[in-house]
């Protein structure tokens, strides 16, 4: 795990720097917060396409695959960025958001794929919250880390964050030798229409979950799109400034800790849920005073809050895929799909509740609406979720008569 979680820190820190270097590099080139979201929001239309077509045409590739082409495409993102600070043109940063959701699409499987194989059922939220203090320990020093290097000019940027997908790449290539046998992938063994019909029977089941993932999935994408450009006006107002979108990620490092000490086998959903409900106050919070400080402290408090709700929800999914068994790339792809949606439909119109009410008021926005998803879920989600086994085992049998004919 270490190894894994080792190597796939400086990837992560590598794509913090991406992360808050490109919703700046286009808010400056488009103008427009509705334009620089709906750009951002093609990376994940891409994604979401990934979803489809990788639980089929991947179904033998290993973690440290995933992780490695996880890298291998952050690095070619990062050249395309480079590329469009000389010619800033649409049909570039098109191509530089289809690179990343790729890149995205790839870490996303890694990381789903090492829990629900390698890991103990009971250890699943355990673990989530140890990978997410890496996670979060890169987006917390990504931002303050970018906003040194990018004043110092592009080439430094994009010098220093080549580096650090280098040192990932060591490390990650070290991963268990029992991790190195060569995929075997078939793009003619993709059924989209399948894919979406086995999707729609989990979704049947795990709804309640999908919601609070496509919610979170609104949050964080407000913050790395609306939140990048709010953190860059407020820290040529005072130093201070840059810590607000660095404080959404403090928190989990010491959180993803608790979460692994409680070891909690029962009860995540209501819990996540709980957590969720007061992270919306919170963020509600920051509406009524804009002293820097009063929204320095509104933003430490929500996060804390949230950061609860990530490894819980997360624990949820790796269980429910440990039930699975073969087929749990089918729930890879569907949660992984439910973050692409909210970052294809949320980014354009947190950049409209921005133009009408501003970047600021725009967190006070999404608290209130948190609050009101939170309570509706807590009344409605049932607390046993169950899994259709009699039609995941016809997927077991369909899938091999696919691999007879193809052999």
């Amino acid at each position: 795990m270490l190894y894994l979680s080792g190597g796939l820190f400086f990837v992560m820190l590598a794509d913090a720097i991406i992360s808050f270097w490109v919703p700046n590099l286009l808010q400056d080139a488009l103008k427009s917060p509705v334009l620089m979201g709906l750009v951002i929001s093609f990376q994940s239309v891409v994604g979401f396409a990934a979803d489809l077509i990788f639980p089929k045409m991947l179904r033998s590739a290993t973690v440290r695959w995933f992780a490695l082409m996880a890298i291998f495409t952050s690095a070619v993102t990062l050249l395309f960025i480079l590329g469009t600070t000389f010619e800033p043109l649409l049909a570039l940063f098109l191509i530089t958001m289809a690179l990343w959701g790729i890149y995205y699409e790839f870490m996303s499987f890694a990381r789903q794929q090492f829990v629900a194989e390698a890991i103990p059922q009971e250890e699943h939220s355990a673990v989530w919250g140890v990978l997410g203090v890496f996670l979060n320990l890169a987006y917390f020093l990504g931002p303050l880390l970018a906003a040194l290097l990018l004043a110092k000019g592009n080439f430094i940027a994009a010098g220093v964050t080549f580096l650090f997908l280098l040192i990932g790449f060591i490390i990650t290539n070290s991963y268990g030798k029992t991790h190195q046998k060569k995929p075997e992938f078939d793009i003619s063994t993709v059924r989209i229409w399948e894919e979406l019909k086995r999707w729609r029977v989990l979704l049947e089941h795990i709804w309640p979950i999908i919601v609070v993932s496509l919610f979170l999935g609104f949050i964080d994408s407000t913050f790395w799109t609306t939140g990048a450009v709010w953190t860059a006006k407020l820290s040529r107002e005072s130093a201070w400034g840059s810590l607000f979108l660095p404080l959404y990620s403090l928190p989990s490092l010491f959180v993803g800790f608790i979460v692994a000490k409680w070891a909690i086998a029962k009860g995540k959903k209501r819990m996540a849920l709980k957590f969720m409900l007061a992270s919306g106050v919170f963020l509600a919070l920051i509406g009524l005073h804009a002293h820097i400080a009063w929204q320095l402290i509104s933003i430490f408090l929500f996060s804390l809050t949230i950061s609860f709700s990530y490894p819980l929800i997360e624990g949820v999914y790796s269980d429910i895929s440990a039930r699975l068994g073969s087929e749990k790339k089918h729930m890879f792809g569907m949660t992984s799909s439910a973050v692409n949606l909210s970052y294809i439909i949320w980014p354009p119109i947190a950049g409209l509740i921005a133009l009408k009410v501003g970047e600021r008021l725009t967190f006070s926005v999404m608290g209130f609406l948190t609050v009101i998803v939170a309570l509706v879920l807590l009344i409605i989600t049932p607390r046993k979720i169950k899994m259709p086994q009699k039609e995941i085992s016809q997927w077991k049998v369909e899938d091999k008569k696919e691999l007879t004919v193809g052999v």
